[in-house]
């Protein structure tokens, strides 16, 4: 039986020593999110890990989740977790492991528990895990399908489900919104990438969640976004054409426009008080943050029958649609297009 939320009392911050940094991080001072208290799920590699040590150095209060499996969902290990959490922790930050399943409904339940027990509150939510296990769709196995669409959507499901229930009651006890934040993570793939059916679904799924979670939660003071980051990561290392593109450069005074870390400012941004995005898909990565416009209907482009349509009159007039468009009929923007120009263009002014 799931419990109902109840307060509880935070326990006394572990303190480190000193302001130093973690990979040109700075600990100490003011921060961005100084007292904002943070849930990270797979935070212990890759783009989490970055976003669970830069949102601790703008005073982030971290709940470090991560079941430490292997990169196709099979096995476990509590070190990357606490791995993460020695690091905030001696550079003077506050942050807590939990290593719970995200495709657990009541891991979902205790991750968010853990944060109110540890920190007294909860103000953002960012779904990061993920795997992969990838296939051509008439090779692709019932269980490789089930995994993924599993640690994806159901891992962003579970935790956001928590969460919500937790700012509800919140909102009514203060009788107004709860400044709250959740934070999701597709990823170009929910354009369609060959190769990765169960990927793409899983990946276009949490973008179209994202919107409904942002309409559902506003009610409550709590905002819904979503990353689709270009990043160097376990995930795509392992993604057939990417090992090559995403590599850091030779030069080490070259921008590394894949490092994970470029992504963790957006994530940071979000997750403030006073962030005025709700139902935001992002594109981000490198030097470049842009939004993406969504599935469009163009009104001009709709094509009407006098009553029921018949196969014939389709064929006669559905053809006009194709006008001005590419070989696959819905396709505006193809995942190829997320790279062109990457990295390349000017600063903004």
């Amino acid at each position: 039986m799931s419990r109902p939320y109840r307060p509880h009392r935070a326990r006394a911050p572990v303190r480190g020593h000193g302001d130093a940094g973690v990979a040109g991080l700075v600990f100490g001072g003011m921060g961005t999110l100084d007292g904002r208290v943070v849930i990270i799920t797979g935070a212990g590699r890759g783009i989490g890990r970055e976003h669970a040590l830069f949102m601790a150095s703008e005073g982030a209060k971290v709940v470090v989740n991560d079941l430490g499996g292997n990169i196709d969902g099979s096995g476990s290990d509590v070190g990357p977790a606490q791995e993460v959490v020695d690091e905030i922790r001696a550079m003077g930050g506050e942050a807590i492991a939990n290593t719970d399943s995200v495709t657990s409904w009541e891991g979902g339940q205790r991750m968010v528990n853990a944060a109110v027990e540890a920190f007294g509150d909860l103000h953002v939510l960012v779904n990061n895990a993920g795997i992969l296990r990838d296939r051509v769709l008439v090779n692709m196995t019932e269980e490789e399908w089930d995994a993924v669409i599993s640690v994806h959507l159901k891992g962003h499901f579970a935790p956001s489900r928590w969460a919500a229930a937790y700012w509800r009651e919140k909102s009514k006890e203060i009788n107004g919104p709860v400044n709250a934040a959740i934070v999701n993570t597709a990823s170009g793939a929910m354009l369609g990438n060959p190769g990765q059916t169960n990927y793409t679904a899983a990946k276009a799924g949490i973008a179209a969640a994202t919107l409904v979670m942002a309409q559902e939660l506003s009610r409550y003071g709590v905002r819904a976004n979503c990353l689709a980051p270009l990043a160097r990561t376990r995930l795509t290392l392992q993604t057939p054409g990417l090992g090559d593109t995403v590599a850091p450069p030779e030069d080490p005074s070259e921008f590394d426009k894949f490092d994970p870390a470029n992504i963790s400012p957006l994530v940071a941004y979000l997750s403030t008080a006073d962030c005025p995005f709700n139902g935001g898909v992002f594109h981000v990565g490198g030097n470049e943050v842009g939004l993406y416009g969504g599935w469009s209907l163009d009104g001009d482009q709709i094509i009407a029958a006098d009553g029921r349509w018949t196969v014939e009159g389709l064929q006669s007039l559905a053809p006009r649609m194709l006008e001005g468009r590419g070989k696959l009929a819905s396709i505006t923007t193809h995942i190829n297009d997320t790279f062109k120009g990457f990295g390349q263009r000017p600063p903004t002014v």
